[in-house]
């Protein structure tokens, strides 16, 4: 069989020398890289470690200044920069051809990419951060967010977690909670408490206000400073409308029992001072029918009837 001359020369002697070189240039490539390459391996388990050892010094220097929320996020935070930035050091070391410059800049294509493809998670860490850096409130707070009340848990990297006064768990993402109105409860010590009494028009109502703050005077969950006051606010159809005011402790329950002691107090000292506290007077205008039966009238009963 004769070969076409095209086909002869794929087979000629010495054909096969260039791939020769080739695998063995692979090979030479891939030793003298041996090298780099447990280098690189040594620092990014060193790496590690030192990240790990730097976490938890980050987390006992943290806790000593600030809320223990924002010593947990930071130190893993910080911790994880330092890792990424020994990984990249390892690249370099491996690839010397590969330039730390030609390698941020991949990053951050790549970092942009994976914006665009968990932005949500990426907005509840950046909040997360900013929340822990400006701390409008801090864990052990009480709180009232997007409706949701209760003591603060803890504050993570991606939500913010609740215990409603009710002993139920809340998990609000951080990004509504930084984007929202927070009532902070507990941010101060104490806050004011307020309920309304309405006494008869016949009464002092000078006497009546005095006699409310000096029963006050005796609450011990009433504060001192500022000093309880009783204002008259308004005359009902039936009653002086008083607005009586105090301070007490933020916390809600303890605010629920000085209410509940403060209005006790009141009722008590104003009836033992023969007070009225009367009840709203209802006035009735009678029909023809009305009229009629209580009246006993039947010509009523029947004129109304054929009307």
């Amino acid at each position: 069989m004769i070969f076409p001359p095209s086909i002869l020369s794929l087979v000629e002697p010495g054909a096969e020398q260039p791939i020769s070189d080739s695998a063995n240039s692979m090979w030479q490539t891939f030793v003298d890289a041996l090298p780099r390459v447990g280098v690189a391996v040594a620092m990014v388990a060193t790496g590690w470690l030192v990240g790990r050892a730097l976490r938890w010094t980050l987390h006992r220097v943290f806790q000593r200044h600030r809320t223990p929320s924002f010593a947990r996020v930071m130190s893993k935070v910080l911790s994880w920069i330092f890792v990424t930035i020994v990984v990249l050091l390892a690249v370099a070391v491996t690839f010397p051809s590969v330039k730390p410059v030609n390698v941020l800049a991949g990053l951050g294509f790549f970092s942009v990419a994976v914006g665009f493809a968990f932005q949500d998670i990426l907005e509840n860490t950046l909040a997360g951060i900013l929340l822990l850096f400006r701390q409008p409130f801090r864990t052990g707070d009480q709180i009232d967010v997007m409706g949701n009340a209760g003591t603060v848990d803890e504050i993570n990297i991606r939500e913010t977690r609740l215990t409603t006064y009710d002993g139920e768990l809340v998990i609000i993402p951080n990004r509504d909670v930084y984007k929202n109105v927070i009532n902070v409860h507990t941010h101060h010590d104490s806050h004011r408490l307020q309920f309304k009494v309405g006494v008869a028009q016949s009464t002092d109502s000078r006497h009546a206000t005095g006699v409310i703050v000096d029963s006050l005077r005796t609450v011990a969950y009433v504060a001192p400073r500022p000093a309880p006051v009783a204002l008259v606010t308004e005359l009902g159809d039936s009653t002086i409308n008083i607005s009586v005011m105090f301070w007490t402790n933020s916390q809600r329950f303890a605010s629920l029992l000085a209410l509940d002691a403060a209005i006790t107090a009141v009722k008590l000292r104003l009836d033992a001072e023969g007070i009225e506290l009367p009840a709203p007077i209802v006035v009735l205008q009678a029909t023809q029918s009305l009229q009629a039966v209580l009246h006993n009238d039947p010509d009523l009963t029947n004129q109304h009837r054929s009307a």
